[in-house]
């Protein structure tokens, strides 16, 4: 039987995982990489998200660069979201789809625009975990003479920073005014002296950015973030914030057996302005007929905190299962999303969570938990 030593050598490590391990950060296992679960604690590193800016090293996430004559063409059949709406340096936030219509992933595609000689130029950037089978995916379905595929996931560092001070802790390192760019904008940049790529996305719920570069230039912005009083931020926080967020955690809350329609994610899906995408006879259906079950968010009482895989209750007969859950540190109290049937989904529906086998009372709320004031526009 394999040791924890054996486990942590055959694990991945991203070019920022040293500077984690001299602050003494404590490391976890996750989509196959050895990466910082927190540094300082959940909760210091989750407020200073919320109330300054922390920063998260996701280099561990899967990225693409694919150009072509034609390419935003072949992209539009294998996501339900219009990507003929991006203009230059705009992105979307999206799904793959296999044909029963469940998410294979979901990603952003990030359109650059064209070049002189009218080759159209993305980005994705995809879950760690499932950067093989979406590269997999996308080279099965693209036509190979027409695009040219590049899969930098180990050649880039990731690094969000996130929080409402993000923009005045970042800009003194870009020599590109990060003012104008909107939510979801974004641009090739210079980055202390050498070139990058910034966008204003996040996983945070938060206003901020992600930034792209070479390795040594991310290990560089890191040291001289964390001079500045950025706070380090490890996949605890990550997992809170986007939770009070209600953003969709691949492989818990959504997967290849759940469509974007159950899973609250209907404004992804474009129908009457795009043509045919693989998934879309499914969703039309449900469209349609109604879903029979939809991802909600459920509030719980006291300290009663309904966790992944556990099951939701109405009239003591199970009719649904947690997917994520944890106690919001900016509300204060416990908050999960679930699978429950469609007539069960209504805001102010009073369902209960059994948890260590005793059923606990929880309502139905609005999802986000939580919606930050300091988000930038698109």
């Amino acid at each position: 039987m394999a040791n924890q030593e054996d486990i942590a050598s055959s694990l991945m490590r991203t070019p920022l995982y040293q500077l984690g391990v001299e602050i003494k950060a404590r490391f976890t296992s996750f989509g196959g990489w050895e990466m910082p679960v927190q540094f300082t604690g959940i909760s210091r590193e989750h407020e200073a998200v919320r109330n300054a800016a922390g920063m998260f090293d996701i280099s561990h996430m899967g990225k693409f660069t694919l150009h072509g004559k034609d390419l935003i063409p072949q992209l539009q059949r294998l996501v339900p979201s219009d990507l003929n709406r991006l203009q230059p340096s705009e992105a979307q936030y999206t799904v793959l789809l296999n044909p029963q219509g469940g998410v294979i992933d979901d990603i952003i595609v990030y359109y650059q625009g064209e070049d002189t000689t009218g080759l159209q130029w993305v980005l994705i950037i995809v879950n760690a975990a499932t950067t093989t089978k979406d590269k997999a995916w996308l080279l099965q379905h693209l036509d190979l003479d027409e695009v040219q595929f590049q899969d930098l996931s180990p050649e880039k560092a990731l690094i969000a920073v996130q929080g409402p001070k993000a923009i005045q802790y970042l800009q003194p390192f870009v020599q590109e005014d990060l003012q104008p760019i909107k939510a979801f904008g974004h641009l090739t940049a210079t980055v202390l002296g050498k070139p990058g790529f910034i966008a204003r996305t996040g996983y945070t719920g938060e206003d901020g950015f992600e930034v792209m570069v070479d390795p040594e230039v991310g290990v560089e912005l890191w040291q001289n973030l964390y001079n500045a009083g950025v706070i380090p931020c490890g996949l605890g926080a990550r997992d809170t914030l986007r939770l009070e967020a209600a953003m969709a955690l691949y492989g818990q809350d959504i997967d290849d057996t759940t469509t974007p329609l159950e899973a609250g994610l209907g404004w992804l899906v474009h129908l009457d302005t795009k043509g045919d995408f693989i998934g879309r006879e499914v969703l039309v259906q449900q469209k349609a007929a109604g879903v029979e079950r939809r991802l909600v968010g459920l509030q719980t009482s006291g300290r009663n905190i309904a966790r992944h895989g556990y099951q939701v209750l109405s009239a003591g007969q199970v009719v649904g299962e947690v997917t994520s859950g944890t106690i919001s540190p900016t509300l204060g109290y416990p908050v999960a999303l679930a699978y429950v049937p469609s007539n069960l989904a209504a805001v102010g529906q009073q369902l209960e969570v059994e948890i260590r086998r005793k059923a606990y009372p929880a309502v139905v709320v609005k999802r986000p938990f939580y919606r930050s004031k300091n988000r930038a526009t698109n």
